[in-house]
């Protein structure tokens, strides 16, 4: 589970966001829609422990009943789907995926994972191209099987289905939920898209200007 409380974001003396509350349990994804420049992609930086330094950001974050708004961003176990599926351009298919999975996890082991990641994508015969040579919605799976075997304890996403055409969005929109459901961990999707919050089927938090 996931907890943000009483979260407050201002750009010098301008408040932007004011006092949100959210929780989001395992397996659940929470929306988040408002106007451009609201604030909403600088809640993920916050949540991810890379707020830009202009911004000044109060509020706490708990997982799974841990605080860690007061840790690093390398501490806070963060998974980030993003407009970009952002894979290695130079690396194949499969060691992309391998890259992503801790250090800890034999060799061995890592390619079976990486596999199986493929499997699920239902791409196991493009182990060996590289991500110019898959389709928008291919990269798209790909990018969040990658993050998923990092063993994030949440997600992050950012307008993950913004540049798909719209009948690749309804797949990858059903891909995506469906994976974090499986995965058990909680999300929380930026989009201006009220059909993205709509398909991923949990509460919608509509952030309007604070007064």
């Amino acid at each position: 589970m996931l907890i943000i409380k009483n979260f407050s974001l201002s750009l010098a003396h301008k408040t932007l966001i004011k006092e949100l509350n959210v929780q989001i349990d395992d397996g659940q994804v929470v929306s988040l829609m408002g106007p451009s420049g609201i604030g909403k992609s600088s809640l993920l930086n916050f949540l991810s422990g890379t707020l830009s330094p202009g911004l000044n950001a109060q509020g706490e974050v708990f997982l799974n009943d841990v605080a860690i708004h007061n840790k690093t961003a390398q501490e806070r176990r963060v998974g980030l789907l993003q407009q970009t599926p952002l894979l290695f351009p130079h690396m194949s298919i499969l060691e992309n995926l391998s890259f992503a999975i801790p250090a800890k996890v034999k060799k061995c082991d890592r390619l079976e994972s990486a596999y199986q990641a493929l499997e699920r994508v239902g791409i196991k015969d493009k182990a060996n191209a590289t991500p110019e040579q898959l389709s928008g919605g291919q990269q798209a799976r790909v990018a969040l099987q990658r993050t998923l075997l990092s063993e994030p304890g949440f997600l992050l996403l950012d307008e993950p289905f913004s540049k798909l055409d719209p009948a690749l969005r309804r797949e990858v929109r059903a891909f995506v939920l469906a994976e974090i459901r499986k995965a058990n961990i909680p999300a929380l999707l930026v989009t201006h898209d009220a059909e993205d919050a709509k398909a991923m089927e949990g509460k919608c938090v509509d952030l309007v200007a604070a007064e």
